[in-house]
């Protein structure tokens, strides 16, 4: 007999985790410029989504399970910590910006253009500084 509500498998589970982190992100992005938020928190807010946006870690990615440990303590702990002391006002418009953000559509044709673009460029200028 098979149960029609399954539950979700893992990766779907992991997926939509990562979709949440992602939006948290960018709603932190949002709280760490808002004026109306503390010093202290909008301070917090803009070193945790620094870390979360930065290529540069702690403890690079190439290191055995260490690597993505931070990524999956750090961040979601930073995260935390900003909701907490974050005013709710604050986060509620942060996650609206952030919420509008990621419900404009997505060309990958224009995607393609702007690598296309930026190709080019750098091509350019390798030509020109040979």
């Amino acid at each position: 007999m098979t149960d029609s509500a399954t539950p979700p498998s893992v990766i779907s589970r992991l997926k939509t985790w990562a979709r949440g982190i992602k939006r948290d992100v960018v709603t932190v992005y949002f709280a760490a410029r808002d004026p109306q938020a503390p010093v202290g928190a909008r301070l917090l807010a803009g070193l945790v989504a620094a870390y979360a946006l930065s290529p540069i870690d702690l403890i690079p990615d190439f290191i055995p399970v260490l690597g993505y440990l931070d990524d999956l303590l750090i961040v979601p702990l930073g995260l935390l910590l900003v909701m907490r002391f974050m005013p709710d006002d604050v986060l509620a418009n942060a996650r609206a910006k952030a919420d509008s953000l990621f419900a404009k559509p997505r060309s990958l044709l224009a995607a393609a253009c702007f690598v296309l673009i930026w190709l080019a460029l750098g091509f350019y200028i390798a030509l020109w500084l040979l």
